[in-house]
């Protein structure tokens, strides 16, 4: 650091450690007191990773689902992105999830943030995912894999309908989803031209899609039953509210009871979340709207589009507590993740279970960027400031802390600590603000990086941005 010496910060270590010595304060800790709130299902979590089982988690990278299957009886292997970007990958993983077909899980980078190995290359000389590896036979392009999973298992319910009837409007709505696809991308990456040519015929696609809804007598496209054709559109239209919303100001995607001409659309998205294979792959807007530019090679903004954005990256408000329903009726609360404490818990769990990590991870905010990707939240080569990590450290434990808490005395102990470790840090550092900082600047860096589903569900996303902008308010 520039404006504090070795001494000093060695000063500031020590003092550090008294401070949260004497509020009882350390991950030991923290670890038991989200163990004695968690249910019992919840404290299995990690045991269930590595058998296979439990409640699906992007955290698998085995997937038996229960004691029936065998890791030696599994016959495919999905390559899929690392960061759960990809909507290829997302409708290949859906398949699988609700098929509940045994697999096992290698996660590529995709390029716009990192390298793929040299092993995958040679798998897929085009570097594209997803991949997939079923009974010894490689295939290369997601509708491909999703087809051969209907294929060689016909028994795990199936998705692809029978009757031949419903085969045709099945692939009647498999082109409508195509249409809407093209009128999506054509509109998202371009400037509308000044009668609105694009954004009109977006809505009249997604009219037809729409009126398809209406006239299903079921909550999925062919009817009571979820299909092949929901897990093509599942992936497209989810991208398409968050997308939509952030850089055209129009919003398909409303909060329950809220006025919309997509009704139909709305009450899919509600059905689709009862599963637990969309609850799983199921990303959230702040995610969509940064991992889509680099992805396409860039969004059109139009007027009109800002308040959404701020609203959608946290700012006026949208990301401190405490947390307004929907974020404001702008993006509906997954309320089928379990109640606030459930969403505080998951964002502990999630922190803790790779604490060391996390705070060298949050530490390159004030260290040193390394190679840049086309993704701008992307990062993987940058260098931590070693010197700031005891101070980033004892930050994220009082923000574990809060997360926790339960009572308003709970919670004013947090802010008394937190207080006295910032008054500490600016005494102890010679009247310098650095090592807040760059304790700030972590804390932002960690906060923006928060990735769903990859990281945790979008209660526990918004729960662990909305406390460390707590602790960075509190630093400023």
């Amino acid at each position: 650091m520039n404006s504090v010496s070795q001494d000093q910060l060695a000063q500031l270590t020590s003092q550090t450690e008294t401070i949260l010595a004497s509020e009882h304060l350390n991950l030991s800790l923290v670890r038991s007191s989200l163990e004695s709130k968690q249910t019992a299902e919840e404290r299995k979590f990690r045991s269930n990773l590595q058998k296979g089982y439990g409640t699906a988690s992007p955290l698998h990278k085995l997937r038996l689902f229960d004691e029936s299957n065998k890791e030696e009886d599994v016959r495919v292997t999905l390559y899929r992105d690392s960061a759960s970007w990809c909507p290829y990958c997302q409708k290949v993983w859906l398949t699988l999830e609700q098929k509940r077909i045994p697999y096992r899980v290698e996660k590529i980078n995709m390029r716009c943030y990192g390298d793929k190995p040299a092993s995958f290359q040679r798998l897929q000389p085009s570097g594209a995912i997803p991949v997939a590896i079923i009974d010894g036979v490689t295939y290369n392009q997601s509708n491909d894999i999703m087809y051969a999973l209907e294929e060689k298992f016909p028994n795990n319910n199936p998705l692809v309908p029978t009757e031949p009837d419903v085969r045709m409007s099945a692939q009647s709505l498999l082109r409508l989803e195509r249409q809407l696809f093209s009128a999506w991308m054509y509109w998202l990456t371009s400037r509308d031209t000044p009668d609105g040519r694009m954004r009109n015929d977006f809505i009249s696609t997604l009219t037809e899609v729409e009126n398809a809804l209406t006239a299903s007598r079921g909550g999925f496209f062919l009817g009571e039953d979820v299909s092949i054709v929901d897990a093509m559109f599942a992936p497209f239209l989810e991208r398409m509210c968050a997308s939509l919303l952030y850089f055209k100001g129009f919003q398909i995607r409303v909060a329950n009871g809220e006025k919309t001409n997509f009704p139909a659309v709305n009450r899919w998205f509600d059905s689709m979340e009862t599963l637990e294979s969309y609850q799983l792959t199921k990303s959230d807007y702040y995610t969509h709207c940064w991992d889509l530019p680099p992805q396409l090679g860039g969004c059109r903004v139009e007027d009109g589009s800002k308040p959404f954005q701020d609203a959608i990256n946290g700012l006026n408000g949208s990301w401190d507590l405490p947390l307004a329903p929907d974020n404001n009726d702008l993006e509906p609360d997954w309320s089928w993740a379990g109640d606030e404490a459930a969403a505080k818990r998951e964002a502990v769990e999630r922190v803790t279970s790779n604490f060391e990590a996390i705070i060298s991870f949050a530490s390159r905010g004030a260290g040193k960027s390394g190679r840049s990707y086309g993704a701008p939240l992307s990062d993987p080569n940058a260098v931590p400031n070693e010197s700031i990590k005891p101070f980033v450290n004892a930050a994220m434990i009082v923000v574990c802390n809060r997360l926790l808490s339960e009572t308003d005395a709970e919670n004013t102990a947090c802010d008394k600590a937190l207080a006295e470790l910032v008054s500490a840090w600016k005494k102890e550092g010679g009247n310098s603000n650095e090592v807040m900082d760059k304790v700030a600047m972590s804390l932002s860096y960690l906060r923006d990086r928060v990735g769903v589903p990859r990281d945790m569900r979008l209660p526990a996303a918004r729960q662990l941005r909305a406390h460390l902008n707590w602790a960075i308010t509190k630093l400023q």
